[in-house]
């Protein structure tokens, strides 16, 4: 987002930590964006009522009122503005709250303000309606959500699920990876980019393993009759499904499923393909 576009956008800061505070109305200002801040959930709700944002950045835990009480009370409202949870506490029951509350995103602290930047800006470029991503079950080891079958709300859920796992590094981005191109499928193919249609997914975690099932609202599909897919092209025309992929809405390339297979350690589909789970073990 460029700075034109920032200097219409009115941000509300929410933070008892007067030094983060500062700091954080400095980076968005010096980037653009016309700040207020308020220094607990309770002055927040007193500056929403008064003026309208378009998005709020909002510690979970504060006197008065938390974050997440903000939020439930902004919950369903018309016009409310998009809301991005900050804190500290990186608990799967503070991860499925802001979900349940309908946050935009969550960020984890310690932060530097440029990601701060970022985030809101890739919140306010989308303009797309979005609709609630509702959670079925909240358990830290059994999370099944319903998710509605658009790209936004698909890269929201993975990014949300990327934070109930204590994984090193490089297998978390490997888990992510395959996670996202399965889910992305679900949602382009077995939705069509939908997003009055739902796919659920339950995301289980045990001693050894990690488990996700994703289950499409489509009638399935059988790879060979994918033209869309990489795995239906031939060898000798390995990119002739990028058109094909393009005329009916989808991103381009087709190598997500072949790339899901190459990294997940077990990659199951039931017989009309329109359900998949897929495992990664735990040293």
């Amino acid at each position: 987002m460029n700075r034109n576009m920032r200097t219409s956008r009115h941000v509300l800061i929410v933070d008892d930590d007067p030094a983060l505070r500062s700091v954080l109305e400095r980076a968005l200002a010096s980037a653009g964006y016309t700040v207020t801040c308020a220094g607990d959930g309770a002055q927040a709700l007193e500056r929403l009522d008064t003026k309208r944002f378009d998005l709020v950045l909002i510690d979970v835990w504060m006197p008065r009122m938390t974050g997440l009480e903000v939020l439930a009370r902004l919950k369903g409202a018309a016009g409310s503005p998009k809301a991005i949870l900050m804190t500290g506490d990186h608990t799967p029951e503070t991860v499925l709250a802001a979900i349940r509350e309908q946050a935009w995103q969550y960020i984890p602290k310690p932060f530097t303000p440029s990601t701060v930047v970022d985030m809101i800006d890739k919140a306010l470029e989308s303009t797309v309606e979005t609709h609630a991503i509702e959670v079925l079950s909240a358990s830290p080891d059994w999370v099944e959500l319903s998710v509605p079958c658009e790209r936004t709300a698909a890269e929201r859920v993975q990014d949300f699920l990327m934070h109930l796992t204590d994984l090193p590094e490089d297998v978390r981005d490997e888990v992510g990876h395959v996670f996202r191109e399965l889910l992305v499928n679900a949602v382009e193919w077995g939705g069509g980019l939908d997003p009055t249609r739902r796919v659920r997914i339950a995301f289980l975690r045990g001693k050894r393993f990690l488990l996700y099932r994703i289950a499409d609202p489509g009638k399935g599909f059988r790879m060979e009759e994918m033209a869309h897919a990489a795995l239906s092209n031939p060898a000798n025309d390995p990119i002739s499904h990028f058109g094909k992929r393009e005329q009916l809405g989808l991103r381009a390339g087709g190598f997500g499923i072949l790339i899901a297979r190459a990294m997940a350690d077990e990659l199951l589909y039931n017989e009309a393909h329109n359900e998949v789970v897929f495992m990664k073990y735990l040293e």
